[in-house]
């Protein structure tokens, strides 16, 4: 009787094993088949830290994190050198074809133990193999504000992470009337053009003035439309000392 019983429950054990199996592959089946059958999921909410966005072959183009998962700075999918580390920029950061970052939206804000606050906002895009020269910011330091639309030029060659890569090794050196007059020659490479260089400014600055500001390659404003705190509107021609030479109305 007793062997019966073993029998029998033998039995419906090795029933139950190949119901939970087959119950088991059918639920992967239906898994693998919900998720390839378009390739589109709807959420309603999701929480993440960081996602990154990927060309077919694995190519990475834009990374949205929080701050700590932010990416580093790459050049053709690598760190620059010296790099600049990660971990510093919530938003987006974009990366072109070739996997060299081109541009992103970054945003922070927060006051210290004392009240002071600091809040920055960056819409930027860069400059094919080099670094930002269309951008719009909002800066803002315990109510000292800048924030405006940005043009900048920036030299073709070298390129941006090899003139970064001597800048910062130049800055390295101790203090010396040589090491002065390397770093001028790095930000003026030639007569009349640094190395980058403010062109454009259209915004407002921290004495409420709004503003037109067109520089030469120097960086140099030369031509400015001005309005300011109190509604008086003025056109200044700056010469490259920065003086007025001619103003409207006289």
């Amino acid at each position: 009787m007793m062997e019966e019983r073993l029998a029998s429950m033998e039995k419906e054990v090795c029933r139950l094993r190949r119901y939970s199996f087959m119950l088991t592959l059918l639920l992967v089946i239906t898994g693998l088949f919900a998720f390839t059958r378009s390739g589109i999921e709807r959420f309603r909410e999701i929480n993440v830290e960081r996602i990154n966005v990927v060309e077919a072959n694995g190519q990475l183009r834009m990374v949205i994190s929080n701050k700590s998962r932010s990416p580093e700075n790459l050049f053709y999918g690598k760190p620059l050198n010296p790099p600049i580390p990660g971990g510093t920029r919530p938003g987006m950061i974009f990366f072109n074809d070739e996997g060299t970052e081109n541009g992103g939206l970054v945003f922070t804000g927060a006051a210290d133990s004392t009240g002071k606050y600091q809040a920055f906002g960056h819409l930027s895009f860069d400059q094919y193999n080099s670094n930002q020269v269309l951008y719009l910011s909002y800066q803002d330091i315990n109510g000292d504000q800048k924030t405006g639309l940005h043009i900048d030029d920036w030299q073709t060659h070298p390129i941006w992470p090899e003139w970064r890569a001597v800048y910062k090794k130049a800055q390295q050196l101790p203090d010396s009337p040589e090491k002065e007059a390397l770093l001028k020659k790095l930000m003026v490479p030639r007569e009349g053009v640094k190395a980058v260089a403010e062109r454009v400014f259209v915004g407002k600055d921290d004495t409420k003035t709004a503003m037109v500001t067109l520089a030469d390659r120097m960086g140099k404003p030369r031509l400015q439309m001005l309005v300011d705190s109190n509604g008086t509107a003025r056109l200044n021609f700056l010469d490259e000392q920065g003086k007025v030479t001619y103003s409207l109305p006289k």
